[in-house]
């Protein structure tokens, strides 16, 4: 299962190459035939595996980081000194 779901989910034809509960569950009965419950998935990946809980960050992706380390160091400290 391990080097199954380390392959990602988007080469298991998941659009996003984000794992859930449910889709890891997908997996795991088209790999094994073996239909688990959520709570047995969730055991799964954390008891058998040691994998853990892991949220992605919420980021557009538009993000221009060396603009906004310029507003951050001209534009606030202007809109700051004109309170």
């Amino acid at each position: 299962m391990r080097a199954a779901l380390e392959q990602g989910a988007q080469a298991h034809g998941f659009e996003a190459d984000l794992w859930t509960l449910e889709r890891v569950g997908l997996v795991v009965e088209r790999v094994t035939g073996v239909s688990l419950s959520r709570a047995s998935v969730w055991r799964l990946l954390t008891g058998r595996l040691g994998w853990s809980l892991q949220r992605p960050q919420r980021r557009a992706a538009e993000r221009d980081e060396s603009e906004i380390a310029r507003w951050i160091a001209h534009e606030w400290p202007r809109i700051k000194r004109g309170r």
